[in-house]
C-alpha cells in the first residue's frame, strides 16, 4: 500500500527535534494510523562521527533506533491531526533491539515503522531499518503522546 510523502518542512512542523538530533530527512509511504518509511541520509558531517569512531565512523545504534522513533512520532502526530500538533511523543519502551549491520557515512537508512497497537495516548510500533536490501536494525518500541 503506497501513501503520501512528508518533506523536511512538514517533519519540522510535526517534531520539535532540530539539528543535530533531527534524524529524519523525509518520510515516504505514509499510511495514516498504520505505517511509514523514514529516510535518513547518513553523512560524515554529523557530530557523532567525531567520536564514534574517528578512524572507522559508525552511526551509533541508539541513534538508529531514535530515527525510527522519530519516524513513528511524525506518523502519530500526522495521523491525529490538528488536535495533536504541538504535543510531544515520548519513548516508553524499547524492546528486542537487534543491530545486524553497521551504518556508515554515505549510507541511506530506510526506516520502516508499523503500528502494532494504539490505545488512548500510547502507541506501539515494530521498526526495521534497512541500508539497501540489508537489515541494519530491528526494534519494537512504544511511545506516549503528552502535552509539552
Amino acid at each position: 500500500m503506497t501513501g503520501f510523502t512528508l518533506d523536511i518542512g512538514r517533519i519540522m512542523q510535526l517534531l520539535p527535534h532540530r539539528y543535530p538530533l533531527l534524524l529524519v530527512d523525509r518520510i515516504e509511504d505514509v499510511v495514516p494510523g498504520e505505517s511509514a518509511v523514514g529516510i535518513k541520509n547518513v553523512t560524515f558531517n554529523e557530530p557523532h562521527f567525531q567520536g564514534h569512531f574517528p578512524n572507522a565512523p559508525i552511526m551509533p545504534g541508539v541513534l538508529i533506533v531514535e530515527a525510527m522513533a522519530q519516524t513513528a512520532a511524525a506518523l502519530v502526530i500526522e495521523t491525529l491531526g490538528a488536535e495533536a500538533e504541538g504535543k510531544l511523543v515520548y519513548f516508553m519502551t524499547i524492546e528486542q533491539a537487534r543491530f545486524r549491520r553497521q551504518v556508515v557515512p554515505g549510507d541511506q537508512l530506510r526506516m520502516h515503522v508499523q503500528k502494532t497497537r494504539a490505545r488512548s495516548r500510547v502507541w506501539k510500533f515494530d521498526g526495521v531499518a534497512y541500508v539497501g536490501d540489508a537489515v541494519a536494525t530491528e526494534a519494537s518500541f512504544s511511545a506516549m503522546i503528552a502535552d509539552k
